[in-house]
């Protein structure tokens, strides 16, 4: 029995209870910080008058409770707050600078797998031979490198010594897409290098499991060659856990190029928090937290989506 629709309203419900229980959790931490968040976010030398002010406009004079009713009734129209450096909305702030972190991660998730999962399937199709040792060395160095360490050095090497591609900066989708895209590559480079790494490893255990599954075994006793069992068999059915990695992944880069975009100067969402930090603006902060936790949680409602598409086992009742 086809059990596909009742397991799908069962992830909604695993959706929507966690993203309020995230909300729940970040209105919580900033509630309980030692000090006044106003008074933070003016500093030492605010006027009576102006902590005052920005005390009744965050809300900070009402109750905890009233206070959390009425921050949560905002997100769900979409009303995060208005930032207090950029004198802003901060879904519209977060939104225009998406539009840089967004294709930024797209781009260099869509590196890794074009790079690590070939390069793990190959690696396990020669396992304990001097490819496979070659690719597995290379996938250490990867992961053990760091984006930031690298992303310089790639700016060094083809923006600086080569001036094949710009070294910062971002013109703007309205200049175009090529030039949007000739500055989002080195970036996307950088981030795509390492997190292929780890997606090579995962693709060469996953591989080398199903190598020896009975539907593979079976292909090859009646004359399939090792090289199409291996693409049309077990690549295809050692996705699953490649497609976990990736949506941690691509959580991971959608605010986790913070390093990165300060060293290219994108003006993207990590680059983004890290001002807001800077500048204690914690509406900002308060806000672009949120926006990532509800953006990690729709890709694991993805990846679990997946699974049922790459799976059908896990589309019936006795899967």
């Amino acid at each position: 029995m086809n059990t596909t629709p009742a397991l799908v309203l069962r992830r909604l419900i695993g959706l929507a209870t966690t993203l309020l229980l995230a909300a729940f959790v970040v209105f919580a931490v900033l509630s309980v910080l030692p000090g006044d968040p106003a008074a933070v976010m003016l500093g030492v030398g605010a006027r009576p008058d102006t902590l005052a002010a920005l005390r009744a406009e965050m809300g900070l004079d009402r109750p905890v409770a009233v206070r959390f009713v009425s921050w949560t009734g905002g997100l769900f129209v979409g009303d995060f707050g208005v930032s207090h450096t950029y004198g802003v909305p901060v879904l519209d702030l977060v939104l225009e600078r998406a539009a840089v972190s967004l294709p930024l991660a797209l781009l260099a998730a869509g590196g890794a797998v074009f790079v690590g999962v070939p390069l793990g399937a190959l690696a396990a199709s020669q396992r304990g031979g001097v490819l496979d040792t070659v690719l597995m060395a290379l996938a250490q160095v990867g992961i053990a490198v760091p984006s930031f360490w690298l992303a310089i050095m790639l700016s060094l090497v083809f923006a600086v010594g080569l001036d094949w591609l710009p070294a910062g900066g971002f013109p703007g989708w309205e200049a175009g897409v090529w030039p949007g895209l000739r500055a989002l590559f080195l970036p996307a480079l950088a981030l795509a290098l390492p997190q292929g790494a780890v997606l090579a490893r995962v693709a060469r255990s996953a591989v080398l499991e199903a190598l020896h599954q009975d539907y593979v075994l079976t292909a090859r006793m009646k004359g399939l060659s090792k090289g199409a069992a291996l693409w049309r068999h077990a690549l295809p059915n050692a996705l699953i856990p490649v497609a976990t990695v990736l949506g941690l992944q691509l959580a991971f880069l959608l605010t986790g190029a913070i390093v990165v975009e300060n060293v290219f100067y994108l003006p993207g969402v990590g680059r983004l928090l890290f001002q807001a930090i800077a500048q204690r603006d914690l509406i900002t902060v308060q806000g672009i937290v949120v926006l990532v936790v509800t953006a990690v949680v729709c890709i694991n409602f993805v990846v679990d989506l997946t699974y049922l598409w790459l799976d059908p086992r896990l589309r019936t009742r006795g899967a």
